[in-house]
């Protein structure tokens, strides 16, 4: 029998067994003017985990709230699978997810408007603070701890995330225990991260990036993290200057910062005092990386993961932040480039050669549940996952993504493409305020490559020859985009992900 999983938060455990302890006293959560020491979110999740404790998996409406953290920290203790629910999800969508991970509850904040499709599940609300009523009146938190901290083994699953179903209705991707504690511990090695750290972001709390890293990351640490609820530049400059140490984001909030900084010289001197500047969920665009790095001194670090890896690469906090990359693998994550037929490795680490990213180690999912043979497609024979992104690798191992396998590799003229690093060339056209690159078939190069283009100033937008030629000279004539579209705004998802099959089909 495998032994069971260490402590997935330290800190907690501490407060729970000694709730005048030091740890106790600690700040653990904040939400707005809304916050928990460790001592308090023990005495108000600990109750909550003897009540789900019985249930199979737990549905969590998940809103950027202190009390999504709380329902998810009480599964954990209890060592049931929470199924995070995206709130802006359709009905069909939300119907498909609740019918095939099949909650037994769902816990909400108190107040919340649930849709129709979950008004089959039983509801519990997650109230906050010790006096919280969790559904048991009278238990007390510390009560039964051997219940609520069971020993489990590693391969025990913690949550159930589902992935946005770009083919198909959505997947969830079970994530086992001992990948939420490897994967948050790798990051600490990468980015010296501590308990003495204060993480800020306003990300949603339903994937990966917002609740994996960006709550159960400062509460496996012993830190703390404060969530703005709705990302703006003025609360990023509020608690940088107030005394938070790091921050979290995708590419269309650290897009905001850029366009912010000539204006915001408090913004500036924030950021400039931040220990860590994170981005991911998508490549950032290397004019942003500058920009940012010009008016602050401080240049952001990107990771590369994804529901089903977690994290597989980062940018160490004692490497060199080169713009466009992710870095290098984290420790325990095998990373290897394929050739097209899946087995072949990629030999070249020339930073051109194109290859689809597989990786193997302990921070994988288990399956896709109840799809084995989604499951059995996703990995080779030798357990190395498939992901789907192609990437270039430099001579000293740095990982570049350049897109998508599905969207992003363009096959022109008898050259694999990138699509990532044409955009990156498009967005240092002063006329390109954002931008994408699809491929299209074309029946002498094979495909042709598509520029779609939001221009700085709609009324007079860059023509095609002129973005052709920029492109050109930066990278190589056959980069050139064929076709340009202009746009009012590029369709993206929840995590600002650009919506390439949207583009395709518009």
């Amino acid at each position: 029998m495998s032994s069971p999983t260490p402590a997935l938060f330290p800190a907690l455990t501490e407060a729970l067994a000694d709730p005048d302890g030091t740890a106790a006293h600690r700040s653990a959560l904040r939400f707005g003017d809304r916050s928990l020491t460790y001592g308090e979110l023990a005495a108000t999740a600990a109750p909550l985990a003897a009540r789900v404790g019985r249930a199979g998996r737990i549905a969590v409406w998940g809103t950027p709230t202190l009390e999504t953290a709380v329902a998810v920290v009480a599964a954990l203790l209890a060592g049931v699978p929470a199924v995070p629910l995206n709130p802006k999800s359709g009905a069909s969508e939300l119907g498909h997810i609740v019918a095939d991970s099949a909650p037994a509850l769902v816990l909400a904040a108190p107040g919340d408007r649930l849709p129709a499709a979950l008004a089959e599940l039983e509801r519990v609300d997650v109230g906050i603070g010790p006096a919280a009523d969790s559904g048991e009146s009278g238990t007390p938190p510390a009560a039964s701890l051997a219940a609520v901290l069971p020993e489990l083994p590693p391969e025990a699953p913690a949550l159930i995330v589902y992935t946005s179903g770009t083919t198909g209705p959505p997947k969830g991707a079970v994530i086992p225990r001992r990948a939420v504690a490897t994967t948050l511990d790798a990051l600490a090695d990468a980015w010296r991260w501590t308990g003495d750290d204060v993480l800020v972001h306003g990300l949603p709390l339903f994937h990966v990036h917002g609740l994996i890293l960006g709550i159960l990351g400062p509460l496996r640490r012993g830190g703390s993290v404060r969530h703005l609820g709705r990302f703006e530049t003025a609360g990023v400059t509020r608690e940088l200057s107030g005394g938070a140490t790091m921050l979290f984001g995708v590419p269309t909030m650290y897009h905001r910062i850029a366009e912010a900084l000539p204006d915001d010289p408090e913004l500036a001197k924030a950021l400039a005092r931040a220990r860590l500047l994170v981005s991911g969920s998508a490549a950032l665009p290397v004019h942003d990386h500058e920009r940012i790095a010009e008016a602050t001194g401080r240049r952001v670090i990107e990771r590369y993961g994804m529901t089903e890896t977690l994290m597989n690469t980062s940018v160490r906090a004692d490497g060199e932040p080169r713009a466009g990359t992710v870095g290098v693998p984290l420790p325990g994550v095998e990373l290897r480039l394929t050739e097209e037929d899946g087995t072949t490795a990629v030999e070249a680490y020339d930073g051109e050669t194109v290859g689809e990213i597989q990786v193997r180690g302990p921070n994988l999912f288990t399956e896709y549940l109840n799809r084995p043979d989604a499951t059995a497609a996703a990995f080779t024979g030798d357990g190395w996952f498939r992901t789907g992104d192609m990437a270039v690798r430099d001579p000293d191992g740095y990982v570049r993504i350049v897109g998508r396998k599905a969207t992003d590799l363009i096959k022109s003229g008898g050259f694999k493409i990138g699509a990532g690093e044409i955009e990156n060339a498009l967005l240092e056209h002063p006329g390109v305020r954002e931008a994408a690159v699809t491929g299209e078939p074309d029946a002498d190069l094979g495909e042709r490559i598509v520029a779609w283009i939001v221009p700085a100033d709609p009324a007079s937008p860059p023509g095609a020859d002129e973005l052709a030629d920029h492109v050109a000279g930066r990278l190589a004539p056959h980069k050139r985009p064929r076709v340009v579209h202009h746009l009012d705004a590029l369709p993206r998802n929840d995590m600002g992900k650009i919506m390439k099959r949207a583009l395709a089909h518009d």
